[in-house]
């Protein structure tokens, strides 16, 4: 299996992670994108308070992806673990914090640059969504399809979770 891009799939991760919050689109009630949490992450996380966001938003949308999908999937905050591990080493670098910073500056914001990783395709409907198998998420049109039922149903105000089978 090749390598998905990794830069281009943390960006997915961190846009749709953010876009899920409660102050955006409100799928968990998670708010550490918000400006009050950097006084409550700062003083237990001094150096790495950008990782423990990334981690923190990560879990509340695992936990709900995981509850509307079979257990047996995959799905962009469940992956293999090798791909996870590439993911957090990335959000330890330069290349996390950057991403980060860059593409939570808005909704609007966000919504636009999670539709430039989409490619066109059907609106998203409510629910669970098969894009295709973890074998094809090194292709860049897997990660596009993913990016757009994301995209589509952050714009209808709906849930879809779009998912990989093993």
């Amino acid at each position: 299996m090749r390598k998905p891009d990794r830069t281009r799939l943390l960006e997915a991760r961190l846009l749709v992670g953010y876009l899920g919050e409660r102050a955006q689109c409100n799928w968990w009630e998670t708010a550490f994108h918000e400006p009050s949490s950097r006084p409550f992450l700062g003083p237990v996380f001094i150096k790495t308070a950008g990782l423990a966001r990334y981690h923190g938003v990560c879990e509340a949308a695992r936990r709900l992806h995981d509850e509307h999908l079979n257990v047996d999937g995959f799905h962009l905050f469940r992956l293999p673990e090798e791909i996870e591990q590439d993911l957090h080493g990335l959000m330890q670098g330069d290349v996390g914090e950057t991403i980060s910073a860059c593409l939570t500056q808005s909704r609007e914001a966000a919504l636009d640059a999670l539709s430039r990783l989409a490619i066109a395709g059907r609106p998203a409907s409510d629910g669970p969504t098969r894009v295709g198998t973890i074998a094809e998420l090194a292709s860049e049109r897997t990660l596009g399809l993913i990016a757009e039922v994301y995209r589509s149903a952050f714009s209808q105000g709906i849930r879809a979770y779009p998912y990989l089978t093993p």
